[in-house]
């Protein structure tokens, strides 16, 4: 049953107070008004700066304005006047909802019960919710869905049916092309969905498949107002991380999976992945290469704008973070080292009286029930940190052993490092390079790099492959302090995660079977 069909069914059973939690007041108003046709009866709208009019009334016009109707309670006193079936569109009610508003309360409260046997119905229409506990079993709580697939496309072939009278405009949408825009364009209003094709055209005098980042930028608003969220500006692609070709190719095979297409296949949506490893191995990197990769917005979840002071703030902060991240989907959610953002949550209740813990149960409740097409990136250093409740199946769809680099894929580590900075990797000795390095991470690897650099520099000579290695002479990797935290977390890994990169071939112990012959 869509939005429509379950409103105008409570309509005819005579809900007498409907609550719709929506920003686009004008999209529902247009429903309510093609339900109301059908039903035959009139449609009233009420704003605290017009009172009570006919609905679609122009805002200039005075004939039908009674200035006293802007008292909430007066409004509701026509609406119990008025005797023809009719349904009244309350915008921005909410303020007079709240606790110190007892009159309107209890107003509101009796109209309800007044309107159960009458042809009339008020629609509350608020970006927020505001229920006093005096009205919960009156109202019926709806939340207005954000524009589908096809509403983006019918408003996007209206643009382009406007735009034809302008010759210098050139709209040059494949279906390709098209997927792509109305893809980044999910998770917008038609009211910001229109202002950004309205922006693309002004700016650009085309229309092409190229413009989401236009469209990534409108949304980057949203996360910007909300500020829970950070939007990560990324450029990193699968061609600045070396390794890790396993995962690299499940990326890959789920790069559609978000498309029409898809879901006609019969695809879900990918849930997300958990990235577990040895610090500096590329994590994170593959984090914003994922939003590169799949040319989506990357949202950092911080865990520290999370708490708040106030008792009950951090759990409404993270849904509200939620929230914002499934209005903008399709989108990844990168939780960068959840193992600490949820350090503690079993002991939760002797350190922070349970905030800590019920944050975690709202974030893995929402990961075990969403259905936004949000695929959560998680990277985490110390599995003795992880709750055990986020491992199991069914809340993320893959947890990936990231390890320290093989002998080739240092090579390719030190490849695309020179290359960044514009040297020819031909001119060194990688596999020399490779070898010197063993036990390094990726980070460890740029940094040597970085170093030589300096050290050529302030020689005024050209880097060379001895600058490189006298660098990683000069340099004690992670793994040989925290050799014994690595062989854990391997072992811990050992059948319980997928390798990340191409599975490693065990030592020969040289230990000979004896037999008697």
């Amino acid at each position: 049953m869509n939005f429509q069909t379950e409103i105008e069914t409570l309509i005819r059973a005579r809900y007498p107070i409907i609550y719709v939690i929506s920003s686009e007041e004008m999209r529902v108003q247009n429903m309510i008004v093609e339900i109301a046709k059908k039903r035959q009866k009139k449609v009233f709208e009420w704003s605290y700066s017009t009172g009570i009019i006919p609905a679609g009334a122009s805002i200039q016009s005075q004939k039908h304005r009674n200035a006293s109707t802007k008292d909430p309670l007066m409004a509701l006193d026509q609406v119990i006047e008025l005797v023809e079936p009719a349904i009244y569109v309350f915008k921005d009610f909410h303020p007079f909802l709240t606790k110190n508003n007892f009159a309107v309360v209890r107003k509101l409260k009796e109209i309800g019960l007044h309107l159960k046997n009458s042809f009339k119905t008020i629609i509350l229409v608020s970006p927020v919710m505001e229920i006093p506990t005096e009205l919960e079993k009156e109202v019926t709580l709806m939340n207005f869905p954000l524009p589908t697939r096809d509403d983006l496309n019918t408003l996007l072939n209206r643009i382009i049916e406007d735009v034809k009278q302008f010759k210098q405009v050139v709209v040059d949408l494949d279906d390709s092309g098209r997927e792509r825009i109305l893809q980044a364009a999910l998770g917008l209003t038609l009211g910001e969905a229109e202002n950004v094709f309205a922006k693309i055209i002004v700016k650009d005098e085309r229309l092409t498949g190229e413009n989401v980042q236009e469209v990534f930028a409108e949304k980057q608003q949203i996360i910007r107002k909300s500020g829970l969220l950070e939007w990560y500006a990324t450029e990193e692609n699968f061609q600045s991380i070396g390794g890790l070709a396993i995962l690299k190719d499940w990326i890959n095979k789920r790069a559609v999976a978000f498309s029409e297409e898809a879901r006609s296949f019969g695809l879900p949506s990918p849930k997300g992945i958990l990235m577990l490893g040895v610090q500096g191995c590329g994590k994170s990197l593959c984090a914003k290469a994922v939003a590169t990769q799949w040319q989506l917005p990357l949202l950092r979840f911080d865990m520290g704008r999370m708490f708040g002071s106030l008792v009950g703030s951090s759990e409404e902060n993270t849904r509200r973070a939620i929230a914002v991240a499934e209005s903008v989907a399709p989108a990844i959610l990168w939780v960068d080292e959840i193992d600490k953002a949820f350090a503690g949550s079993q002991g939760s209740g002797a350190t922070d009286g349970g905030t800590t813990a019920r944050v975690f149960g709202t974030f893995l409740t929402w990961l075990s029930e969403k259905t936004a097409p949000v695929f959560v990136v998680a990277t985490a250093n110390d599995i003795s940190q992880l709750p055990p409740e986020l491992l199991r199946k069914g809340r993320l769809d893959e947890i990936f052993f990231v390890d320290l680099p093989s002998q080739p894929e240092r090579v390719e580590v030190f490849r695309i490092h020179l290359t960044k900075r514009h040297r020819q990797p031909e001119a060194f000795d990688l596999e020399a390079l490779a070898d010197a390095s063993k036990d390094y991470s990726g980070a460890e690897i740029e940094e040597v790099v970085n170093s030589a650099l300096y050290d050529a520099f302030y020689a005024q000579q050209e880097l060379v492959t001895e600058h490189i290695l006298a660098a990683l002479s000069q340099t004690v990797p992670l793994a040989k302090t925290m050799d014994e935290q690595i062989n854990r977390l391997r072992t811990w890994a050992e059948g319980r995660a997928r390798n990340a990169s191409v599975p490693r071939v065990l030592k020969d112990d040289g230990i000979l079977r004896r037999m008697e012959m």
